[in-house]
């Protein structure tokens, strides 16, 4: 019996993480609230704990789900008229919108719009992220707490914050239409790609990675790459975190010290991730213009295909990095340029081409900056400009495993 518990209890939460945000968003777009569509998805969960290791678990956890937490919704706007006027009002905007995205199962895949909502630009960047990975990653408050390193109570507050905001400035749920897409579309894929950067490469913490939060960001650009099969970008920003989180386990050596490309062993790196993600830079590169996702997992791809450092293709990598800086122009892209630059043409050419940039307000707490010079300049044989600029570099790390690296080759240099 005890075992019986434990299985539907498991099957719950494996349902429910997987299904969260399709039940959210089919929530708000048939009661327009979150709040309501949060307490009764919960309450929805807490039924089937109760009722699926009596009864078994149903053929369509998912839709039986919605059922039971739809009905849950109108039995509470039954009881309170205020909630019920403001569903009439609701109603009304929603038939004016767009229509739900179609689903195999009968249940309505109305994701779509949630992620449009979340990554809303009347939203503070900050919070774009944290909304995303509660309402449509299924992650609990305390999850995304910690995925921001953040207290759950400051969590707690930014979510309301956001959602009291969502109401206040009445933003839509819904998709854009084709005239607004182009426009809203990059806020979307830039909520997720912050996630899943922030997931492989951390910004602060003992560990160099947090290959969960990087796993969320993958799921949820498949579920983008899904509802927008004929937008090329979502297939760029899919293969774009599938070559670089191949790498994952190449990244961190026995000793939990920080491995750096060159020195990576790359019979570690994940190969079919690597295979699924080149197909879907072919698919982000055809069919028109190139868009920044598109040519960053073309400049990953690169990489990816190498046997090693040395046989990279440094000028297709720099020829990528020059698209690149006319689609997003950035100092970040620049410095990722120069690095590539040296490889091709030598430490000198690259070190020019990072002094260029030493002016940029971006990259004064850039660690990355300060530590690509300190490799150049090292290479040159400037072995006292080295060590003051990896102390720099030192200064500005956020996680331990950067630290320790940094702290290593600021020791060699010194010797």
């Amino acid at each position: 019996m005890e075992h019986g518990r434990d299985a539907a209890h498991a099957t719950v939460e494996a349902v429910f993480r997987e299904e969260h945000g399709r039940l959210l968003a089919a929530l708000v777009r048939r009661f327009g609230d979150l709040d309501l569509a949060e307490e009764v998805a919960a309450e929805a969960v807490e039924t089937a704990l109760a009722r699926w290791p009596r009864d078994g678990v149903p053929p369509n956890p998912g839709a039986w789900l919605m059922t039971t937490a739809r009905r849950r919704a109108v039995d509470r706007l039954r009881r309170d008229r205020v909630y019920a006027a403001r569903l009439a009002v609701l109603q009304a905007d929603a038939e004016r919108g767009a229509a739900p995205v179609a689903s195999d199962d009968g249940f309505p895949d109305e994701r779509l719009a949630l992620f449009f909502t979340c990554a809303h630009p009347a939203l503070p960047a900050e919070d774009r992220g944290a909304l995303t990975l509660r309402f449509l990653a299924g992650l609990t408050t305390a999850e995304v707490a910690r995925a921001y390193l953040v207290p759950v109570a400051t969590m707690a507050k930014r979510l309301v914050r956001a959602k009291h905001k969502i109401g206040a400035a009445r933003i839509p749920f819904r998709v854009p239409g084709p005239a607004e897409l182009p426009d809203r579309l990059p806020g979307v894929l830039q909520a997720v790609y912050s996630i899943f950067t922030e997931g492989y490469a951390a910004s602060t913490g003992p560990e160099l990675q947090r290959p969960g939060l990087a796993e969320e960001a993958i799921r949820l650009a498949r579920i983008l790459r899904r509802l927008l099969p004929d937008e090329r970008e979502p297939a760029g920003l899919l293969g774009l975190m599938l070559l670089v989180h191949a790498r994952r386990h190449a990244r961190i050596g026995a000793d939990g010290a920080l491995v750096l490309l060159a020195d990576q062993d790359r019979s570690r790196w994940d190969h079919p991730m690597i295979e699924e993600g080149r197909a879907l830079v072919v698919a982000a590169l055809t069919g028109g213009p190139p868009g920044p996702y598109g040519v960053e997992a073309a400049i990953a791809a690169v990489h990816d295909e190498a046997p090693d450092l040395a046989a990279t293709d440094w000028p297709q990598i720099v020829a990528l990095y020059d698209v690149l800086l006319t689609l997003t122009p950035s100092p970040v892209v620049a410095l990722n340029r120069a690095v590539a630059v040296a490889m091709r043409d030598g430490p000198a050419a690259g070190l020019a081409l990072l002094d260029e940039l030493a002016d940029e307000p971006r990259l004064r707490g850039h660690h990355p900056y300060a530590a690509a010079r300190a490799d150049l300049l090292c290479r040159l044989g400037r072995t006292a400009e080295a060590a003051q600029a990896y102390r720099e570099a030192l200064a500005l790390a956020g996680t331990e495993p950067e630290r320790a690296h940094l702290r290593r080759e600021l020791a060699a240099v010194e010797r």
